[in-house]
């Protein structure tokens, strides 16, 4: 009977989850946007990476903040971003966030990286109706 294992096992992974999102929540009281936006992309929590967004983008320099996060992310974190800015993108209160990420990949990736990007193409698909 592997019962007991599993419940095991599956309640370590939710107190692991719950104690990463308290990780994120004083990340982003205590203003380190670089790991929050990390952990909330590691979490696949678009909704949370778009409020470290528009939490960067209150911040005084935000625009010149928002620039030195994204260009830091590792490619698989900003491919995720790229996935997550389409879905805001869609939405009107979340368009201008979702512009500004766009701004900054498209101003500090060369075409080669951006090309690199998985599913760069479908996005930019996407994201043509809306922009």
């Amino acid at each position: 009977d592997v019962t007991e294992i599993e419940e095991k096992e599956a309640q370590a992974k939710q107190e692991e989850q719950i104690i990463k999102e308290q990780e994120l929540s004083n990340l982003l009281h205590e203003k380190r946007y670089l790991k929050a936006l990390g952990l909330a992309i590691s979490l696949d929590r678009p909704h949370t990476v778009l409020t470290v967004v528009k939490a960067i983008l209150k911040e005084p320099e935000g625009r010149r903040h928002l620039e030195e996060n994204i260009a830091r992310l590792r490619k698989d974190q900003k491919e995720a971003v790229l996935g997550f800015l389409v879905t805001w993108n869609t939405n009107s209160r979340n368009c201008h966030e979702a512009q500004a990420v766009l701004e900054t990949l498209l101003k500090h990736e060369t075409p080669d990286n951006l090309l690199q990007l998985s599913g760069v193409k479908s996005a930019v698909e996407s994201l043509l109706p809306y922009t």
